[in-house]
């Protein structure tokens, strides 16, 4: 006997699983990449969650800047560097002016775009070394969960606001099956309200939604200058805005520390 169909945002959750990571695929249901989107930032919520469980593990015996660079490299592999390539593509699309879009279809990488991924890495790296040293223990591996969930909803802004400026991009798709942002945003807050408590119940009442800022203000950035978004710049956006929350995260606990 066959069994029931699996209802549709469960497989578009499967088809997250798959399109955003490189872990093992799900034996069912039947994956669907249709509005995948959606399911991003549960996806982000699960990235964040193994960086600090990596960061907590290794605390007794390895010290920050190893860490550090330990949880990066995780970042990396688990999203087989998909959004690291859209920061590079974007960074060499933002260097060449009129030619941005010839730019980001080119597969070589110029100086441009590896200086962007140079400026992400940099700025993550200094945000979780300031962590480390203010000895925050479990807050900042939430800090890497607000990270990894702002950064996923920072897209669904761009599909939102912004054309899609190749209609027979690999990311197409997105805007194709999209129906609005109230109803794309709703697994992400979903989200949002829980982790809210979490950080209100470890002493950071309001610190996660610091991420809100960037995460909107990227994707209207990005969007303005490039006439549009692509899936590169959804990447570009995921990494920026990771990488901007953590730093924002940091400066609000230096100054707490401060005062």
């Amino acid at each position: 006997m066959r069994p029931p169909a699996a209802p549709p945002w469960l497989r578009d959750l499967a088809g997250a699983w798959i399109f955003y990571t490189v872990l093992p695929a799900w034996p069912r249901p039947q994956p669907r990449f249709e509005r995948i989107a959606r399911f991003a930032p549960w996806i982000g919520l699960l990235q964040g969650l193994l960086q600090g469980l990596l960061w907590c593990l290794a605390e007794a015996w390895l010290p920050a800047g190893a860490r550090v660079a330990l949880v990066l490299a995780l970042g990396l592999w688990l999203t087989g560097g998909i959004h690291a390539d859209g920061v590079m593509d974007t960074g060499d699309g933002l260097a060449a002016g009129d030619r941005a879009l010839e730019a980001m279809e080119d597969s070589r990488v110029g100086a441009s775009g590896v200086l962007a991924l140079l400026q992400v890495l940099l700025l993550r790296t200094a945000a979780l070394l300031t962590l480390a040293e203010l000895n925050l223990g479990p807050l900042l591996a939430l800090a890497l969960v607000w990270a990894g969930v702002w950064g996923r909803i920072a897209p669904l802004l761009a599909i939102q606001h912004f054309a899609y400026l190749r209609p027979a991009g690999t990311a197409a798709f997105h805007q194709r099956h999209w129906l609005g942002l109230r109803r794309e945003l709703r697994p992400a807050l979903l989200l949002l309200l829980p982790l809210s408590l979490v950080g209100a119940s470890m002493g950071w009442p309001w610190q996660g939604w610091l991420g809100l800022l960037p995460a909107w203000l990227l994707p209207l950035a990005l969007g303005r200058r490039l006439g549009g978004h692509s899936g590169d710049s959804y990447g570009a956006c995921v990494e920026w805005v990771e990488s901007l929350t953590l730093l924002l995260l940091a400066l609000a606990a230096l100054a707490a520390g401060a005062g």
